[in-house]
């Protein structure tokens, strides 16, 4: 049992101390309190040691959020296992790949999406007493709550850490998974996580937290353990419309909640009348990261919520830093100072570290080292010197704040000067008729590349008015002349992935 300044601290300590404090509120209305999970979890570790699964092995996962998300990271955490949940929207070559690439030893799918998994698990050769069906029953699957109903729910004999390996989007080819050492401490949370968590506002207690984002993610994932971890209690949603953040934060008195920019934009864009119905004072932290923040939004975020907003910088290698809402407001656009224990390197293109203020690639050294499963060539090339980069392009000020412009790999070069497109977005979504935007460059033969907007409008706004234009003077006011938009098309959607980051590979733009 661990302590945080006279708090208990991980599940197994939480579940002995209070049994009957509320540990999930599912979806649908759901509860089940702590010593009922920990039962679960336990029975959970013992069926998967009967399935044959062994310390160091993996299982993966095909669900949506709810209560099997929770009893899988905790059993395989207390058994020395990979766990490995993925997108339940994925196809079944990609499940293929990920089932296959992993090795994963068993896969626990939800009953609705046995059609595209049971295809993929035949082709990876998964055998029928290693395929879990959770929520029902389906032919040729092991139903979730037999297998457990076959086991006592007295903790397995042997309890050790595991851990999660989970698959990175990527730009280009297939994903990877990132891959850490298992050490041989007992289950709980390591240092590294309980510092992560307290830079970003969130600490131990009888608190509340709303995970409402995917949580095969990593940054999701990580809050939604944690919570369970610290002794909160976890209200679970799936895909809920913007005002339904605020119901449930009113509803349950949420504490703490982590989303992304583009929730916090669309819930600023709701009508006065509808943010004014909620109470949202109960609110002690909103975290975001995983995709830019546009400094109007944020501005206007902290003036709505209070000065309770927290942001980070990590990728799924590992976290980097972290502001609150003072030291952003002090300096605004930066995404923080680094973690304990991290360094941060800001290197030129042959490698050569930058003065304070200059952009330059952003390497940073992880905390627990981790490498591509399976591929050694994509771990090195990622490194330098034990450094790594996630492509991204920013710089360090004079007081070691970190400042981010964009990712490498999204830089536009307009005649030989550039543009960065997070700050075009930036100002794009601060017009009153944007609801959504993504910058990319076009192909120019006497520029090499120009810039090239597509945009959602808010609802009612009718783009044939003269839309385009009035976009391009607010750009004009607020850009440098190469920066402005040279195209602008009007689109029904806005490309992102389900983390809230643009998909700028789909996003398509005429050349005329």
């Amino acid at each position: 049992m661990g302590r945080v300044e006279g708090a208990v601290v991980g599940f197994g300590g939480v579940a002995a101390a209070w049994p009957e404090r509320v540990a999930l509120v599912e979806a649908d209305g759901g509860v089940m309190t702590y010593g009922e999970l920990e039962r679960r979890v336990h029975r959970l570790s013992r069926a998967l040691a009967r399935l044959g699964v062994r310390p160091g092995e993996c299982v993966a996962a095909m669900l949506p959020n709810g209560r099997a998300f929770f009893e899988l990271r905790l059993a395989t955490g207390q058994s020395g296992l990979y766990f490995t949940p993925f997108s339940h929207h994925f196809t079944a070559p990609e499940v293929e790949h990920v089932v296959v690439d992993s090795g994963a030893r068993v896969v626990v799918v939800d009953v609705e999406l046995v059609g595209v998994a049971g295809a993929a698990l035949d082709a990876a050769g998964v055998p029928r007493e290693r395929r879990v069906v959770w929520g029902g029953s389906a032919p040729g699957w092991v139903a979730y709550e037999e297998l457990l109903a076959a086991e006592p729910a007295t903790p397995p004999a042997e309890r050790r850490a595991g851990g999660v390996m989970l698959y990175t989007s990527g730009t280009t080819g297939r994903p990877k998974a990132v891959r850490r050492q298992l050490s041989s401490a007992l289950p709980g949370p390591s240092p590294y996580e309980l510092d992560f968590m307290a830079r970003c506002g969130v600490g131990p207690g009888p608190f509340t937290q709303l995970c409402a984002a995917p949580l095969y993610h990593a940054a999701p994932g990580l809050f939604a353990n944690m919570a369970l971890q610290l002794g909160h209690t976890v209200v679970l949603a799936e895909r809920p419309r913007t005002e339904d953040w605020l119901r449930l934060v009113d509803q349950h008195a949420v504490d703490f909640l982590f989303t992304v920019p583009t929730v916090l934009h669309r819930l600023l864009r709701l009508p006065a009348e509808v943010r004014e119905r909620y109470d949202t004072s109960s609110l002690r932290a909103v975290v975001h990261g995983a995709a830019p923040c546009p400094e109007d939004v944020k501005r206007r975020a902290i003036d709505w919520f209070g000065p309770v907003l927290y942001e980070f910088y990590a990728a799924t290698e590992g976290g980097v830093t972290a502001v609150d809402s003072a030291g952003w407001l002090a300096r605004p656009g930066t995404v923080g100072l680094p973690m304990a224990d991290v360094g941060i390197r800001v290197l030129d293109e042959d490698g050569r570290p930058l003065p304070a203020g200059e952009t330059g690639g952003v390497y940073f050294r992880p905390v627990v080292p981790f490498a591509y499963h399976q591929d050694p060539d994509k771990t090195r090339r990622s490194m330098r010197e034990g450094y790594f980069t996630a492509g991204d392009h920013g710089y360090l000020d004079a007081d070691g704040w970190l400042y981010l412009r964009d990712r490498r790999t999204d830089l536009i070069v307009s005649g030989g000067v550039n543009v960065y497109p997070a700050e075009v977005e930036a100002v794009l979504l601060a017009h009153p008729e944007v609801a959504d935007a993504a910058v990319v460059g076009v192909p120019d033969e006497e520029w090499g590349q120009r810039v090239g907007a597509v945009v959602r409008p808010e609802a009612g706004v009718d783009a044939s008015d003269g839309l385009v234009e009035r976009l391009v003077a607010h750009c004009r006011g607020a850009l440098a002349g190469f920066k402005v938009p040279r195209v602008i098309e009007v689109r029904a959607e806005v490309p992102r992935s389900e983390a809230g980051k643009v998909l700028r590979r789909e996003v398509r733009i005429n050349r005329s």
